[in-house]
């Protein structure tokens, strides 16, 4: 008799228990990160057209989201704030009584040390003309008045209780300077997830509206050309070697292969972010009955975690945890 085929893989696959038996990549809620909004200038939480299921919240509603989120076991929350008012310089960002430090105050003082906080160390949603630092007199992001700024920033952020500050403004050395000014302020326990290979993308748009963007331009001088993949590397060696406790690969599913780099390339963890882009557009066909929602972000979550991202930040979280549970 035959003996062909002598492999025959299927009979893993035959039933759900054989499947989980020997499946090689498993998420767990833990692995999930949840970037929420909290606006100033609301008193009540506002519905986000572009993103389904996301809203800007209050002060108040957000501290609500943070213990869903402890619910859900989850394992971080990432805040970012829109500011009554903003300026050339984002003053409300190193304001000690600024939004996104009461925000950072009130979800700790919710979840304490059961949920890592991890506010936005970046000065975007605070700048009238949107972009992540200051400008020169030519109009163009000037990177060291900038690196003053997020120090400003970070000890702000670090005396309101934030786990790890979420260095996401792509300024050359904002690590190295970060990390020393908060040692120096008396700090050093507070971690720095470096958005170490930040990509200048187009799946960005959805978040331009939850924020309430000022931008004028675009970041193309300061964020990752998404041609550049050995470029990407040396951000994220760089940021290692400033003393990144974590490093971000952003977006995610487009730029899988720059995540499975960096978990080969470098001993500290690796994250991934499903930006808004990835989220809308799945949210976006599951409601036009074009694929399954749930199944569709799960998966999408599960092939970051396959590349090999630690963990992932998306708007998806507390869905995919309770799928997951």
């Amino acid at each position: 008799m035959s003996q062909f085929p002598s492999q025959r893989p299927r009979r893993m696959r035959r039933s759900r228990g054989l499947r989980n038996l020997v499946a090689e990549t498993r998420v767990h809620p833990n692995d999930l990160i949840l970037p929420v909004f909290v606006n100033e200038n609301l008193n009540e939480r506002r519905a986000l057209s572009s993103l389904p299921g996301v809203y800007q919240e209050t002060l108040e509603s957000v501290t609500d989201v943070a213990a869903a989120c402890l619910d859900a076991e989850l394992g971080g929350i990432m805040p970012f704030a829109i500011p009554t008012e903003r300026d050339a310089t984002g003053s409300a960002a190193v304001d000690p009584n600024g939004i996104l430090a009461r925000t950072t105050t009130a979800i700790k003082d919710k979840v304490g040390d059961d949920l890592v906080v991890i506010p936005d160390l970046c000065l975007d949603e605070f700048t009238d003309h949107g972009h992540c630092g200051v400008l020169d007199d030519r109009g163009n992001v000037a990177n060291d008045a900038t690196l003053e700024l997020y120090g400003e920033m970070a000890r702000v952020l670090a005396a309101s209780g934030a786990d790890l500050l979420g260095a996401s403004g792509m300024m050359d050395g904002q690590v190295g300077h970060v990390r020393s000014v908060l040692d120096a302020d008396g700090h050093s326990d507070t971690g720095i997830l470096a958005y170490a290979a930040k990509f200048a993308s187009a799946f960005y748009g959805p978040f331009r509206e939850a924020v309430d963007s000022q931008l004028q331009g675009d970041r193309r001088t300061y964020q990752e050309d998404p041609s550049n993949a050995t470029e990407a590397l040396r951000e994220i060696d760089a940021d290692v070697e400033q003393g990144a406790d974590i490093v971000m690969v952003k977006p995610g599913m487009p730029y899988l292969d720059i995540v499975a780099a960096a978990a080969r390339r470098v001993t500290v963890p690796v994250a991934g972010y499903q930006v808004s882009g990835e989220y809308a557009q799945i949210k976006a066909a599951a409601e036009r009955g074009w694929i399954d929602g749930q199944a569709a972000m799960s998966e999408a979550v599960l092939s970051l975690k396959r590349a090999g991202a630690s963990m992932i930040a998306t708007y998806g979280a507390l869905d995919v945890a309770r799928h997951l549970r």
